[in-house]
């Protein structure tokens, strides 16, 4: 098992120094998934909410999370990201919506806790922008997908 990269000699909390790491291309890319009743499913997926179109609302919030993920998160560095995308992918059967973000960047560290966040704070938008209707959505099962890019290599979860 590695250290914590987070810590140092001491065991106090540090930022990691990624000056002298070599930029390379990166990507990360998360899941989640907002369960919720019947009805709730249908007033989004017919864009009948009361407060508008939710899940396109969803989207720009996980896009604006994941550029602003290193001031919600205390040791992520802010980076100039280069592409992030949040998609919905509904499942009737299950009246769930399945979120996956994907992040996107060429630098000296990843975008894995981007691509979280931004699934997160998407979640957190369905929930918000619903909640007057079902108070027993649940967000669940967030979780890394992939990543490439970096010293660590490629991640895919199996």
């Amino acid at each position: 098992m590695t250290s914590f990269t987070h810590l140092d000699e001491e065991g106090q909390v540090r930022m990691v120094d990624v000056t002298d790491k070599p930029p390379t291309a990166r990507t990360a890319v998360a899941r989640g998934m907002v369960s919720m009743n019947p009805e709730t499913f249908d007033l989004i997926l017919n864009r009948q909410a009361k407060k508008g179109n939710v899940l396109e609302t969803a989207r720009i919030a996980g896009i604006m999370a994941a550029k602003n993920t290193f001031a919600l998160i205390p040791m992520c560095h802010p980076l100039n990201i280069t592409h992030v995308s949040v998609d919905f992918f509904p499942e009737k059967s299950l009246h769930c919506i399945r979120i996956e973000a994907s992040v996107r960047i060429f630098a000296q560290t990843g975008v894995e806790m981007e691509a979280l966040t931004a699934v997160s704070v998407a979640a957190l938008t369905i929930y918000d922008m619903c909640k007057s209707y079902d108070r027993k959505m649940a967000i669940s099962d967030i979780y890394l997908v992939k990543k490439s890019g970096g010293k660590s290599g490629p991640f895919s979860r199996t």
